[in-house]
């Protein structure tokens, strides 16, 4: 593709400059960003220039912009009001994107213009949510402008280095465009959760009612009251031995048997060994380039020293609100899992998958690191984020599921890079889930005994 744009832009200079960026800019995904730093690195070389290069750039993207704007707003939202019941997008929905445009639209028309995919649609989404003309004219021109220099000015400096400029761009924008992306299914998956949280409360509150006053319990009640007061006192969730205590302690357990019976499965060659040579190779046949880019991209969010780096600065935001707690058990959360990790592996010794060589990945294989890592790491972190916000359900929610994601993409990463088996992965989860459930649960009975402290 950039071999085809290159011949293109030696032809016809500024001529197809303005028709890929004011295409693209209009709505079609046509490579615009990429001509223009191609056409700087031309101007850098001599043959065109840099100056008129950045105007015919940030031209064709304003009117590109203009021109999806007026698109959204009278054909694609006239379609959407014809048609748009046959997907469910009535009126009401058609109001919360008119809200949307009216208190976000002029971030998503400047910042829309440097993300790939929302550079695209922008200025149409903008005219579907009938966002007011002359915000959206004065920061689609700013926005214009600023890209068209920021990125031709990149194009002119770094001319002679372009391929590795054009790579480190790209991984800019895969990790950018996921983050998007997440943000937007952590919405909906919001939204869903909302929307049902009262019919699943009510089938769980029916459930509880059947079972308290089912025959065999009230018997046992009868029967056994110390057992029943035990019992009662451990699903407490008020107390500070009570419900997540038993539930940290069942987690723990339950993970650590499991870790336990992944290590014996890979020591005597069970099949799940064979499980991990057949995905292996699956993931190595059928991972595209791009898809291949994005997943190394994901798979950096759970290097050590990205959790190293994300360590320190919790711990300094800790000291400085004097949570000493949470500080205590966020440092021993990260470390205890690195020595875990490490111990394992120097036990174990498993080597790495013959494709681990491309990224110079000598460490032992099991388990995974990354996915023990990012585990405890982000669902600490999501831990310390409830308690922040333990007054708000709906963000608690959000900071869960996005943890979840995030965990379960870093682990699928591994193995689309093929630097790890599948056991290792599981083995990964489920010692970080041993660890992390036990220094949650420790965390709780800490702070739950040192409120009781402070009010006695």
């Amino acid at each position: 593709m950039n071999t085809v744009i290159t011949e293109l832009i030696a032809s016809y200079g500024y001529v197809i400059l303005f028709l890929l960026v004011g295409l693209e800019s209009l709505g079609i995904p046509l490579p615009g960003e990429t001509a223009l730093i191609i056409a700087a690195a031309y101007a850098a070389a001599g043959h065109l220039s840099i100056s008129t290069v950045i105007a015919t750039a940030a031209l064709a993207a304003i009117l590109g912009d203009n021109g999806g704007y007026w698109v959204g707003r009278r054909g694609g939202l006239a379609l959407i009001r014809r048609y748009g019941r046959f997907v469910r997008l009535d009126e009401a929905k058609i109001d919360r994107v008119h809200g949307f445009f009216h208190k976000h639209g002029a971030k998503t028309v400047f910042v829309g213009r440097f993300i790939a995919l929302l550079r695209t649609w922008a200025a149409v989404l903008a005219g579907v949510g009938e966002m007011k003309y002359s915000t959206f004219t004065l920061f689609n021109i700013t926005g214009g402008i600023t890209w068209a220099v920021f990125f031709g000015t990149l194009g002119y400096t770094f001319g002679r280095n372009l391929p590795k400029l054009e790579h480190l761009l790209g991984q800019i924008s895969f990790v950018v465009t996921f983050a998007v992306a997440l943000s937007l299914i952590f919405f909906l998956g919001a939204r869903w959760v909302r929307a049902h949280s009262g019919e699943f409360s009510e089938r769980v509150s029916n459930f509880g009612e059947r079972i308290a006053n089912s025959r065999g319990l009230k018997d046992f009640r009868a029967r056994y009251p110390r057992a029943w007061s035990l019992i009662v006192q451990r699903f407490d969730p008020t107390g500070h031995l009570g419900l997540h205590l038993t539930l940290g302690l069942i987690i723990s357990f339950g993970a650590l048997w499991f870790f336990g019976g992944v290590i014996e499965d890979v020591v005597h060659n069970d099949p799940i060994t064979q499980l991990d040579f057949i995905l292996l190779d699956w993931f190595h046949t059928h991972v595209t380039p791009s898809t291949f880019s994005i997943f190394r991209a994901i798979s950096w969010l759970g290097a050590p020293s990205i959790i190293l780096v994300l360590g320190v600065l919790v711990g300094l935001v800790l000291v400085l609100r004097q949570r000493w707690i949470l500080l205590a058990g966020w440092t021993a959360a990260l470390a205890g899992a690195a020595l875990l990790d490490v111990a394992v592996k120097e036990i174990i010794q498993r080597p790495r998958p013959i494709y681990a060589d491309y990224f110079s990945e000598y460490s032992y294989s099991f388990p995974s690191g990354h996915a023990m890592g990012s585990l405890v790491c982000y669902g600490m972190l999501a831990y310390l984020f409830v308690i922040f916000f333990r007054r708000n359900r709906r963000v608690q929610g959000a900071i869960a599921f996005f943890a979840v994601f995030l965990i379960a993409a870093i682990g699928l990463s591994r193995l689309c890079l093929g630097v790890h088996y599948f056991s290792d992965v599981i083995a990964g989860y489920s010692g970080g889930a041993f660890w992390l459930s036990s220094c949650v649960t420790v965390l709780e009975i800490a702070r739950r005994q040192s409120k009781m402290t402070l009010h006695h």
